[in-house]
């Protein structure tokens, strides 16, 4: 059971550093607009191409452009 509890718990403490590194790389108009998004359940996943940022919320996909302008209906394909 402790093995199970300290699997979920490096899982966590990686999933949050891994978000963290993605967020310092967002531009301050990116981090808004991902503020807004995080409301409504969407993750910030990625950022592709050092200036698009890539956020998921179940089967929708969100990207966020470095003037942190919206696209709820992209045109990219999650592998």
């Amino acid at each position: 059971m402790d093995i199970v509890n300290t699997a979920i718990s490096l899982n966590r403490r990686m999933n949050t550093s891994n978000t963290a590194i993605l967020w310092n790389k967002l531009s301050v108009s990116q981090k808004f607009s991902t503020s807004s998004l995080t409301g409504f359940g969407y993750v910030l996943t990625f950022i592709r191409d050092e200036n698009t940022a890539v956020l998921i919320c179940d089967d929708n996909i969100a990207t966020i452009d470095l003037d942190g302008c919206i696209n709820t209906s992209p045109k990219i394909a999650i592998r």
